[in-house]
Order: C-alpha cells, then structure tokens, then sequence
C-alpha cells in the first residue's frame, strides 16, 4: 500500500500547499504539532505552542490547518504513515514469510526508539480523535494481512485466517515496541527479534 505525501495527508481539505516552501513550511508545523502534543497532550496542547515550536506565524497554521482538531488528525495520519515507510524500507526486497515479518519488525523497533511520541500520541488518538486512531490500527493490521497472504501464495506460510494473525501479530508488535523501545532500551534489537521470529516459527508448545 502506498503512502501518501504530506500534502495528501495533511492540510485541511481546500488547504493542501501548491509549492515546495509550502509543503516544507507544513512539515514544521507537523513536526512541531508533534513535539507539542507529545509533551503536552492533546487538551493541554495549543496552536500558539505550535507555531512557537515551529518558527511560523499564527497565521501559517490557518492556511493549512482549521484547527486544533484538524492538525491532530493530520498528525496520526502522517505518524502512520511514517510507521509503514519504516516497516517497509527495513524489508528486503523479495523477502516474505516469517523472515519478512522478522524484519518488518525490527525496523518497528527501530523506529519507536527514535520517535517515542508515536505511542502517546496514538494512545491520545483514542480519544481526541477516534477516526484517525482506528484507521491507524486498521491500515497497520492491513498491510500485515497482505503479507501474509503473499507468504501462503508463496508456500512460505501456511493458508489461514490472514486477517486474526495480522491482528495478533500487530498487537504482539505494539507492546514489544512499548516495552524495548519506549519504556526501556535494555535488549539488542536483534536479541529481541530473534526470540519472536522463533515464537512465529515454533509456537509454544512443547513437541
């Protein structure tokens, strides 16, 4: 699934920008949006803190943005797109099966250590934007399942319901990314993909 550029994702609609400064002067303002509300939260939050972290007028934020409300669902829409160019860049190109989610994974895990704002902003998003917090979960859970599926046409996986085990494997990957990447940074990435790679390939039982 292709990801959208952020003029597609994020200005209000009627507001997207029409040149390379304006499109660059957008990505401050969700950059900014990010570390604001990350820091903040969404109530405590304001388009002034805004535009102060982000070096803009005031009067910037309306030319892309209706409100508060509007840059925040523009914020989880660009974060999750951001996980999924992550996710994809860390594969290889004709990997599939258990390896590709392997390393679909660790580029998660990457990813969450340097962007820790990710989990308090989407946990927000249940919240102050339900919409965009479940389009979230759902397009993550998507794009598993379409892996899937090409590992059981490959014969690299087999057949099942792809749409449980993306769901599974999408939680299991959201509390690993919580607890190695957000709440501490104790394990090697690759000690961590390791063990899940072999939880995914083995189970739990013993033979």
């Amino acid at each position: 699934m292709a990801t959208q550029g952020p003029d597609e994702r994020g200005a209000s609609p009627g507001k997207q920008p029409r040149t390379a400064r304006g499109l660059a002067t957008l990505r401050k303002l969700l950059d900014a949006a990010a570390a604001e509300f990350a820091e903040r939260g969404f109530h405590e939050a304001s388009i002034s803190g805004i535009t102060r972290r982000a070096g803009t007028a005031l009067g910037s934020f309306y030319t892309y943005f209706d409100s508060k409300d509007a840059i925040f669902s523009a914020l989880v829409q660009d974060m999750s797109a951001q996980v999924a160019q992550a996710a994809a860049a860390g594969v290889s190109p004709g990997s599939t099966g258990i390896p590709r989610e392997r390393e679909a994974l660790a580029a998660f895990l990457a990813f969450a250590r340097s962007h820790k704002e990710i989990y308090r902003i989407i946990d927000e998003a249940e919240f102050a934007n339900p919409a965009s917090y479940r389009a979230h979960y759902e397009g993550t859970a998507r794009r598993i399942a379409q892996r899937l599926e090409a590992g059981v046409a490959a014969g690299a996986l087999r057949p099942g319901d792809a749409d449980v085990r993306a769901w599974a494997i999408m939680g299991m990957n959201v509390f690993l990314g919580l607890r190695f990447g957000v709440w501490a940074q104790d394990r090697p990435i690759a000690d961590i993909v390791a063990e899940t790679e072999a939880l995914l390939r083995d189970g739990l039982a013993q033979d």
